[in-house]
């Protein structure tokens, strides 16, 4: 049950930067309610990682999307917690079956 927890948790994180990432990427309106909650939201986790690199924001006005790197970062380093999670709640005992073949 914990390791559905968890991996249920982590999945939903995942996929919220995962939007955040291509709504970066495709300019989507910060103006619109659930693209700025989205943001808002996952911006506690990206926000660690902003800084590393730089954004790759094109010089022409017409463009509005970008690459935002430090995203892509969250989405490694949350990927690297969860399987590290993932692996200590797992059990480390399971119960053996073994076949038994009776023969004439």
């Amino acid at each position: 049950i914990v390791q559905r927890i968890v991996g249920i948790g982590f999945g939903i994180v995942q996929i919220s930067l995962l939007f955040r990432l291509v709504f970066k990427w495709l300019g989507a309106n910060p103006q619109n309610g659930f693209v700025q909650s989205l943001y808002s939201v996952t911006q506690y986790i990206v926000g660690f990682f902003e800084g590393i690199f730089s954004r790759g924001v094109p010089n022409s006005e017409e463009t509005t999307g970008y690459f935002e790197p430090a995203t892509l970062i969250a989405m490694v380093v949350v990927a690297v917690i969860s399987w590290a999670l993932l692996a200590l709640v797992e059990p480390r005992f399971r119960n053996l079956v073994q076949r038994t073949r009776y023969t004439n």
